[in-house]
């Protein structure tokens, strides 16, 4: 039922594109679970901040494309037409058709994306999250869609276009937004909530835990992210420097303890 609306076609292809993070979550999923070998010592974690970068990058690609493609059909001034179709014998407008397949379309995305989002958490899945971001805002694209073939119906050529452009300006805005986010984790930035509204507080935690030893002074931790996992560098100030194989061993036990995303925790005595 696409036909010739710009708007359809543009919701269309954001629906194929919406395939991609899941894709690139799936694969990566898997990916992870490689045991770590000679050429990478730390292990395939990292794969899903890959997914979620080349997901970025394809979003934001194919919104810029697809706003470009929307500003060349409003200056050209095509006035698009959606035609009848038979079905049963009786003559029916397209446009109920394609209104029809958009709520299909968009309503079960809306209430799936809400369920991804506290598994997403549980996870600490942002790719996971980003997707369920992407289908919470679906209804945008959908609202976008059904005025551009309600305008079309009524006899303005151009709100065909102007729907296309804003559901390319939502596609934009989430690979921005993802691509803004990937880059700083691949970059060792210090890690966010699934939702990247703020740090993890998880540094200051560890610290106070580990303040609490009688024989430790002072500890500074830092945390780098890697996929679903968290890797931890910590220097201690100790006291008293006897048995300091068995307290790193209490160290790590310690810290381990705290957050099931600790993976790797590497403990360093200074001076």
């Amino acid at each position: 039922v696409m036909g010739a609306s710009q708007a359809m076609r543009t919701a269309w292809i954001e629906d194929i594109l919406s395939l991609v993070p899941p894709i690139g979550f799936l694969i990566a999923a898997r990916i992870r679970y490689r045991p770590p070998d000679e050429q990478y010592p730390y292990g395939y974690h990292r794969s899903i901040n890959i997914a979620y970068f080349m997901s970025a990058m394809a979003l934001l690609a194919m919104g810029v494309y697809l706003i470009i493609d929307a500003a060349i059909k409003l200056f050209e001034a095509k006035h698009p037409t959606i035609g009848t179709t038979e079905i049963y014998g009786h003559s029916i407008w397209l446009g109920w058709l394609m209104l029809l397949v958009l709520v299909w379309a968009t309503v079960p995305a809306v209430f799936l994306g809400h369920s991804k989002i506290s598994i997403a958490k549980r996870l600490h899945d942002k790719p996971l999250f980003a997707d369920a971001e992407m289908n919470k805002a679906d209804w945008m694209t959908g609202l976008a869609a059904a005025m551009g073939i309600l305008g079309i119906g009524g006899g303005w050529w151009w709100a065909d276009a102007v729907a296309a452009g804003v559901i390319s300006l939502s596609v934009i805005k989430d690979g921005a937004a993802n691509l803004r986010a990937v880059v700083g984790y691949l970059m060792d930035r210090a890690p966010k909530t699934v939702d990247h509204t703020q740090f993890l507080e998880l540094p200051t935690k560890i610290a106070h835990t580990l303040q609490t030893l009688g024989w430790v002074e002072g500890a500074e931790v830092r945390l780098r992210e890697q996929g679903h996992v968290l890797f931890c560098d910590v220097c201690i100030r100790v006291n008293d420097e006897r048995k300091l194989p068995d307290r790193r061993d209490e160290i790590i036990r310690r810290v381990t303890s705290l957050d099931w995303r600790l993976h790797e925790v590497s403990v360093q005595f200074v001076k």
